[in-house]
């Protein structure tokens, strides 16, 4: 429990400072996140944002990783080989995050190079991620809910490096769509981290249950130094945001919490873990599709993703950043509830 603790405390001291660090070194260069316009359907109201700061992304995952390596000094932890290929994972859709940021911030204009085609290429790197797991580790393939035996859906290979490379990308992506005001996607990515922390650690805890988790110590750790990362970044974050989280860190973010369902066998839960992202990314789905289906003359909210909609009903931003913080909290509560409820009454029966 100790290097869990020392995990997140370190990244939480890293992450405040090196978002600091970040925000005065694009002040100096007069470099900053653009903001859609009216001319390609962004939020308007918005646009006051222009030039804030960005690629915060950068602190938040690196102090992470600073926060799981000096967690590694402690004796007793040892570096597991699936928590290095996640890192590898976190860090590649992390690049690419930062690819896309520096070309919006080069250009001054709010869609990369890669926004027609960053779907597709992030897709083809989470399924790369989920073979190398598949291949290069024991972790469990089935399809789980609450650990490798609930339900346990048995599948071939290849089958589940497709069902795991779908669920990397899809998370990423949620995440990205749920960066669009101050804090909302550090502060829910905040709790689902959380989340995984005690679910990795239960599962260190009661191994002769989850003996199918490799390594959950070493997740556990994990989970913490990006729960850590996550609230120093928050430090600066919040609104009124003086430094986004920008592609990098939505992206990053988004791996991690992906791929931490994987290795605690919670692929299932992780759709309530993080209920707030595949809300958010729900209603940019269903926009779309009554767009399309009306002949591109209805939609159904005021502008997506629904964060959006609730501030051009009148809700000050604020207002939607807390209500959908305590969202995302009362969803990652029900998610521990569910995973508790279910080892007690494993234990119940036997």
């Amino acid at each position: 429990m100790i290097a869990v603790m020392f995990a997140g405390a370190t990244a939480m001291v890293v992450a405040l400072f090196g978002s600091r660090g970040l925000i005065t070194f694009f002040r100096n260069r007069g470099k900053g996140q653009p903001i859609l316009g009216k001319e390609d359907h962004g939020p308007e109201h918005h646009q006051i944002k222009q030039g804030t700061p960005t690629m915060g992304g950068i602190a938040i995952i690196g102090a992470a990783f600073v926060g799981w390596l000096m967690a590694h000094l402690r004796q007793g932890l040892v570096f597991s080989t699936q928590a290095l290929i996640m890192w590898i994972g976190i860090l590649v859709m992390a690049l690419m995050g930062f690819l896309d940021d520096y070309i919006k911030v080069k250009r001054s204009h709010n869609r990369g190079i890669f926004w027609k085609k960053k779907s597709y290429i992030t897709l083809g790197l989470a399924m790369l991620i989920a073979l190398w797991l598949a291949l290069g580790t024991g972790i469990s393939e089935t399809i789980s809910f609450t650990r490798a035996t609930s339900p346990g859906w048995t599948v071939h290979w290849v089958v589940w490096v497709i069902w795991s490379g779908l669920i990397i990308w899809s998370t990423t992506n949620a995440v990205n769509v749920t960066d669009g005001l101050d804090g909302l996607a550090g502060g829910s990515a905040l709790l689902g981290f959380l989340a995984f922390t005690i679910i990795a650690y239960w599962a260190f805890r009661n191994p002769a249950v989850y003996g199918a988790v490799v390594n959950p110590l070493d997740l556990a750790v994990l989970a913490a130094a990006f729960a850590g990362a996550c609230g120093g970044f928050l430090w600066f974050n919040a609104a009124p945001a003086r430094i986004f989280m920008g592609d990098v860190g939505a992206l990053g973010i988004g791996a991690a919490l992906s791929l931490l369902a994987l290795g605690t066998n919670t692929q299932l839960l992780l759709l309530l873990i993080c209920g707030i992202n595949v809300m958010e990314a729900g209603s940019v789905a269903i926009q779309m599709g009554v767009f399309k289906a009306s002949g591109r003359k209805k939609r159904l909210f005021r502008m997506s993703p629904i964060h959006h909609h609730f501030e051009l009903l009148g809700w000050p931003e604020t207002t939607v950043i807390i209500r959908f913080w305590l969202i995302a909290g009362i969803c990652v509560a029900s998610a521990l509830a569910i995973f508790i409820a279910d080892f007690t009454q494993l234990q119940d029966i036997r």
